[in-house]
């Protein structure tokens, strides 16, 4: 009998191949296809290294095995086995204290392994992948952001015409750039957040949008920013199973972002606005900024109802005024974030610059202990009923 293994998986259904991991692998353990991207069990040595770059939790997944599974068959997954019965005689947990000790230390800071709300609708994953892309037509190209502000920030409208391209508030897509790279290989999708809602940017019309920021020397974002009105792009996906809207109507929904993390709040936002018909949303964001040209949305933003959205707009670079950053605005709001807290109806989701993630992970700490209640086995309970989810790049 073989000696059982721990095997590191990565669970393609939560997976949103951003390739993060691939880059981060100091021992090229982790590869990938047109399909899925997957851990080779005879180079990974588990460093953990890729465990707290990951935005899904999907790399943080282990098997006890007597044979590892093969990269051909992970490669054909749609979704990750379950654990196999190996026998009691092994003597073997799926992991031990050592191996506990070094996820627990990776987990700091990374968000942990969300699960999807109890009520979300069931998403659709992987549809498109690189070898068989979706072609989408731009339909619109809006600049967000003033020209003083130094930031371009576009509001992009695709169409996908007769092509079935399901997806739900939360998920994203991949968008291929034209080109090959140094080594003459064609480019890796670029991962953007979904901005519309599931019934679409217009209603009942097979379209969506995107939040992008182009960057200096970012590759996709320039070439997606210079988009014309009616060019044609390859996009892949939709991606993500758990950073998803739960369809329980009394469900609370706490928002913190920055930035083109807004994205998914927008979605977020529009479906209960169409749902509610007028009604109150229940919803609360923490919206981060330079300044109020550089926010994408401001405008949009100050015509939502308060009794829909109760919406607190943060600018760190304020003529003539002190910086604030979302976890100053979330102390001075702690009565009613501590309210959002003890609720079981709550569901929080954070999105954003990687950088954000401690001060607003330092000021639910803050929030948590006044009320005598301890923040990590709160947001520990909280990620466990799919009440918690992280999403930093």
């Amino acid at each position: 009998m073989n000696k059982p293994l721990k095997q590191h998986l990565i669970d393609p259904e939560i997976c949103i191949r951003c390739y993060t991991c691939e880059m981060t692998c100091p021992v090229e353990a982790i590869t990938h296809d047109d399909n899925n991207v997957v851990v080779d069990a005879e180079k990974c040595d588990f460093c953990m290294d890729c465990i707290p770059v990951c935005p899904t939790g999907s790399i943080d997944e282990w098997r006890v095995v007597e044979t590892p599974y093969s990269l051909d068959e992970q490669f054909e997954w749609q979704e990750l086995p379950a654990q196999a019965d190996i026998g009691e005689s092994s003597g073997v947990e799926a992991l031990d204290d050592a191996m506990a000790a070094l996820l627990a230390e990776a987990h700091a800071g990374a968000g942990g392994k969300s699960k999807a709300p109890a009520s979300a609708a069931k998403p659709s994953v992987n549809l498109y992948n690189l070898g068989k892309p979706a072609t989408a037509r731009v339909t619109g190209n809006f600049r967000l952001t003033s020209g003083e502000s130094g930031s371009d920030v576009r509001h992009i409208i695709l169409d996908f015409g007769a092509q079935p391209f399901p997806v739900l508030e939360g998920q994203s897509i991949g968008i291929i750039p034209p080109g090959t790279d140094k080594d003459g290989k064609a480019h890796l999708p670029r991962l953007y957040s979904v901005s519309s809602p599931r019934d679409g940017e217009r209603p009942n019309f097979n379209n969506l949008s995107l939040t992008v920021k182009r960057e200096e020397q970012g590759l996709c974002s320039n070439y997606v920013c210079d988009l014309k009105i009616g060019d044609e792009i390859k996009v892949t996906g939709p991606f993500g199973a758990t950073f998803l809207m739960p369809e329980d109507p009394s469900a609370r929904l706490l928002m913190v972002c920055t930035g083109t993390g807004s994205a998914p709040f927008r979605a977020f936002t529009m479906r209960r606005q169409r749902s509610k018909a007028g009604g109150s949303g229940d919803l609360t964001m923490f919206f981060g900024a330079r300044t109020p040209d550089s926010l994408p949305y401001f405008g949009p933003l100050g015509k939502v109802p308060e009794k829909l959205l109760k919406k607190h707009l943060v600018f760190s670079r304020q003529p003539g005024q002190p910086k604030e950053y979302v976890q100053h605005r979330m102390m001075a709001e702690q009565d009613a974030v501590a309210d959002l807290l003890a609720d079981p109806r709550t569901h929080i989701y954070i999105c954003g610059l990687r950088g954000m993630e401690q001060g607003v992970e330092e000021a639910f700490r803050s929030i948590s202990e006044s009320t005598g209640q301890a923040w990590e086995a709160t947001r520990d309970a909280m990620r466990d009923e799919g009440r918690y989810h992280v999403e930093t790049y």
